[in-house]
């Protein structure tokens, strides 16, 4: 199963965190390296101990709602 790191950037729902994961790509023709990034919605059980700014490990999981297939899985 795929793992990835990012930090929280909401945790007003009752049972889901938006994760945002940051990665590099490389420019094809400059060769310059830039920063993407990409929201995911994570589950969790009680989303009143996460704070925003805290930085997670989420996996995929099986389909959980319309969006959300990751679920958090560490507490970095």
């Amino acid at each position: 199963m795929r793992t990835k790191t990012g930090t929280i950037t909401s945790n007003k729902m009752a049972k889901t965190l938006v994760v945002k994961v940051n990665s590099y790509k490389n420019h094809p023709k400059y060769k310059k390296k830039y920063r993407v990034s990409k929201k995911f919605y994570a589950h969790v059980e009680d989303a009143t101990q996460f704070n925003i700014g805290d930085t997670v490990t989420i996996t995929e999981t099986k389909p959980v709602s319309k969006l959300k297939r990751w679920k958090i899985v560490a507490n970095s």
